[in-house]
């Protein structure tokens, strides 16, 4: 596993833009024991099919457009997938999916994402998470997403031109909408339901919700191809 770099002082000058920095921060944070802990474990044990690979075994930083007019917010790293690979949804089913309807969807210039030197872009699209740290059994605890809430409101701040943040499950959903509550934009979370391409136009940026394209999401049929397709076009409906 290779060595973070070290946490940035926020107030010093740098020729780091902001978002990179941010992201180093994010790689390099410690602040929930129990995940860094699973993330260095899953690292060092490995799953079978991939012990010859090293892995990342830490945060995993956002990717993509800093220009974006859309903003992804996931759950977590999968344990064997971004939390081996050091690159948001890449290496897993759920990235399989995803990346696929970006493609289709002109968000990404390549419908696969196996590795973080694979060459894949986004265009207009930027993939962040609830949560930077893989968590055991993909249930990061409400404390965790909490402290990890921090980078998401920073990369609300700093990404210039977001008009659309499209929210990949009801973790998601519920994490963006509790920003927008402390930062007192809206009085209750309970006024905007959770459901598959619901558009909740009347927030900035605009919120729509997506089913996961977890494994266990996509293999029942609950979310297929064509839904989550969908969604993406709305985004692009929504752009102004």
């Amino acid at each position: 596993m290779k060595s973070s770099p070290a946490r940035l002082n926020w107030g010093k000058q740098s020729q780091v833009s902001p978002i990179e920095l941010l992201q180093r921060e994010i790689t390099s944070c410690t602040l929930c024991k129990r995940l860094v802990d699973h993330c260095r474990s899953v690292a060092v044990t490995k799953r079978r099919a991939y012990r010859d690979q090293e892995y990342w075994g830490r945060p995993v930083p956002s990717f993509g457009d800093p220009n974006a007019r859309l903003l992804i917010l996931g759950l977590a790293p999968g344990a064997h997938g971004a939390n081996r690979t050091g690159r948001m949804f890449t290496g897993d089913s759920s990235g399989d999916w995803l990346y696929k309807v970006l493609h289709a969807a002109g968000f990404a210039s390549q419908s696969t994402s196996r590795s973080s030197d694979d060459g894949l872009q986004l265009h207009d699209a930027y993939i962040t998470a609830s949560c930077h740290c893989a968590p055991p059994d993909n249930k990061p605890a409400t404390e965790e997403v909490a402290r990890c809430r921090t980078y998401l409101e920073h990369e609300l701040d700093i990404l210039p031109n977001v008009q659309v943040v499209v929210a990949l499950g009801k973790l998601a959903h519920d994490n963006y909408l509790t920003v927008l509550k402390d930062r007192r934009a809206i009085a209750t979370r309970a006024a905007y339901p959770f459901a598959h391409n619901a558009t909740h136009a009347t927030l900035a940026p605009v919120l729509i919700d997506s089913y996961h394209p977890s494994q266990q999401n996509t293999s029942t049929g609950k979310l297929t191809e064509s839904m989550l397709l969908d969604v993406f076009r709305n985004v692009r409906s929504r752009f102004r």
